[in-house]
């Protein structure tokens, strides 16, 4: 029986994601943390998404890291503008913060004894962040474990998927009520019921999540969501 970490933002991605480990694994453990974000009623939401699921949830606090990276979600600016360092990169990425994340998580992993960490980053919809994509994921998980003479598994469930697949998924997962009713992804932390979750409906997170709402509904024909 595998122990299990799945690092949680209380997002969309992220709550599909302990629904499928939930499925597949019998020992999981919850990971969040606060880094300074502007949204960070998404912990609030992790809080109520785990404990429906009865999975422990710790919430790590790093919000020093928000005062050392630029990055529209830890401070003023524009999400839908370019990176203030980066220009080629939106506004929103957050340099290293999967990285460190994934750092955490694993040095978490060490102390539980746990074997795999999942996380739910994705290349096909991934707004432009580089740390989001399969060769950085090998990379770290390498480099992790060759640094700490481990071998702990990164899963990544949604690596190939499109938002679409995503809702898809968390259907299929049994936890589709949950990433409409509660899970958060607005940069803006707004907290406004839409058919596709809360949020917005304005912001990059809040448009890509609408728009494969509406291509889910579209392919699967669930009429049960209105």
């Amino acid at each position: 029986m595998s122990k299990v970490i799945v690092i949680f933002s209380g997002g969309q991605d992220s709550t599909t994601c302990l629904g499928w480990a939930k499925n597949r694994y019998n020992d999981i453990t919850a990971v969040s943390f606060f880094y300074g974000q502007n949204h960070d009623v998404e912990l609030q939401q992790a809080r109520k998404i785990a404990g429906a699921l009865e999975v422990p949830l710790r919430v790590i606090d790093i919000s020093f890291f928000g005062s050392m990276v630029h990055s529209a979600l830890v401070g003023e600016g524009d999400v839908n503008a370019p990176h203030d360092d980066r220009p080629d990169l939106p506004a929103s990425f957050v340099p290293n913060r999967n990285a460190l994340f994934i750092l955490l998580a694993h040095s978490l992993a060490q102390t539980l004894k746990a074997e795999i960490l999942v996380t739910g980053v994705c290349q096909t919809d991934y707004s432009g962040y580089p740390d989001c994509r399969q060769d950085f994921i090998d990379a770290i998980r390498r480099a992790l474990n060759l640094g700490s003479a481990s071998n702990i598994n990164i899963e990544t469930p949604l690596m190939n998927l499109t938002k679409a697949q995503t809702f898809q998924l968390a259907k299929e997962e049994g936890v589709l009520d949950l990433v409409l009713k509660e899970s958060h992804t607005c940069y803006s932390g707004n907290d406004k019921m839409n058919n596709w979750g809360r949020g917005c409906g304005e912001c990059p997170a809040c448009r890509l999540r609408a728009k494969g709402f509406a291509e889910y509904k579209s392919q699967s024909g669930d009429l049960s969501c209105q």
